[in-house]
């Protein structure tokens, strides 16, 4: 893959005094923002960037395979921008190419924040995020807690609620997740180092073949990077005081092609790493996903039964129950929102979504088995 470095001014130099006051800081922060035709949305992105309470030292723009106005919108803002040219490898492959460049000449002890171009940063994001990187040393990266971005509609609307219920579990967790998303995920250069080098050395899987950091081969690379910190035996975090805007899906089909890539990946993933100590949990989840699928069956296929034939609807106690537990967890975990939403989720309207993300599990599981064609 070839690329050509395009910028409005010479490339940022850090002098020594300046990497000196930054590192005792917390270290000089360079943001890598992957963009493929996003100039909807990357002005927002490096504008909450500029902003930061913590400012970065660098912000470079990788322009992958762009044929909108993502680059001149970058250079606008005083980014420094990467043109990949040829990268069939998506978002890891531009990341890799990035960060081979950068990682040869950086201190370990500088961080690197990779972040989505259609996310926008807490103000604080970067400050929080660098000092619960330094609080614990055995920290392999700190990521973001998302909340849904506006628009949509009512399938918008819906991921909004998903996002909020997934910031109450972080936050429950005391920050605890299973994987640090690639919304926002903040780095130490040594880390990243480790990475390449166990995959050079065969520990960890091989990436783009090359020791990358990112393994290109896969469909979330966020989620295998996760596995690949853990097993060398890091922590990974989602602080609550690390928040950030992300796009929700605008339709039905895009949010359908979006999770089924998600639960397809992270169910081949966990393939890929086998039965661990570390995977363990991961299993566990795809297990009790699985059973969710075929409980989903159970219910709507006795409803269907029921009504078509001739029997009628009687309720049982059973589905009495697994419904009130339902309705219950559907109020109490939206609380976020307020006591507006608490009540809507009362009368079950989402349902529509639970229904649809479990034929996604469904189709995504029947892929993984069948091995059928991957598509991003």
């Amino acid at each position: 893959m070839n690329a050509q470095t395009l910028q409005s001014a010479p490339a940022v130099t850090i002098s020594e005094r300046r990497r000196a006051a930054h590192r005792a800081a917390g270290g000089v922060v360079t943001v890598l923002v992957p963009a493929h035709n996003e100039s909807a949305g990357i002005t927002d992105t490096l504008v909450s960037l500029h902003s930061q309470t913590r400012r970065p030292d660098r912000v470079i723009v990788v322009a992958d395979n762009c044929t909108d106005d993502t680059e001149i919108l970058a250079l606008a803002q005083g980014a420094e921008v990467i043109r990949t040219v040829g990268n069939k490898d998506k978002k890891a492959g531009a990341l890799n190419f990035a960060l081979s460049e950068l990682l040869p000449d950086a201190d370990p002890e500088d961080l690197i924040l990779v972040q989505d171009a259609d996310s926008q940063l807490a103000l604080d994001f970067i400050e929080n995020a660098t000092a619960n990187l330094l609080k614990d040393h055995m920290l392999g990266a700190v990521g973001g807690v998302f909340s849904g971005g506006p628009g949509g509609g009512f399938v918008g609307h819906l991921q909004r609620n998903e996002y909020a219920r997934y910031a109450r579990d972080v936050k429950r967790l005391h920050g605890k997740c299973l994987v640090v998303t690639g919304t926002a995920a903040l780095f130490k250069v040594k880390t990243l180092r480790d990475v390449v080098s166990a995959r050079l050395q065969g520990s960890l899987p091989p990436g783009n073949g090359k020791g990358g950091v990112y393994d290109t081969s896969v469909l979330t690379e966020d989620n295998e990077l996760s596995f690949a910190l853990l097993t060398l035996g890091y922590r990974i975090a989602s602080p609550s005081n690390c928040t950030l805007v992300t796009e929700v899906m605008p339709t039905w089909r895009e949010l359908w092609a979006q999770r089924l890539r998600w639960k397809r990946g992270a169910v081949e993933n966990c393939v890929q790493y086998g039965w661990t100590k570390v995977t363990r949990a991961y299993w566990g989840r795809q297990f009790l996903s699985m059973i969710g699928v075929l409980v989903t069956l159970a219910y709507i296929g006795s409803i269907i039964f029921a009504l078509t034939s001739g029997t009628g609807l009687h309720l049982q106690p059973f589905w009495i129950v697994v419904t009130g537990i339902f309705v219950l967890e559907r109020i109490i975990t939206v609380r976020f929102r307020g006591w507006k939403y608490m009540l809507l989720a009362a009368t079950m309207y989402e349902t529509v979504i639970d229904v649809f993300l479990q034929a996604v599990h469904a189709k995504a599981y029947l892929d993984a088995a069948f091995n059928r064609k991957k598509v991003w």
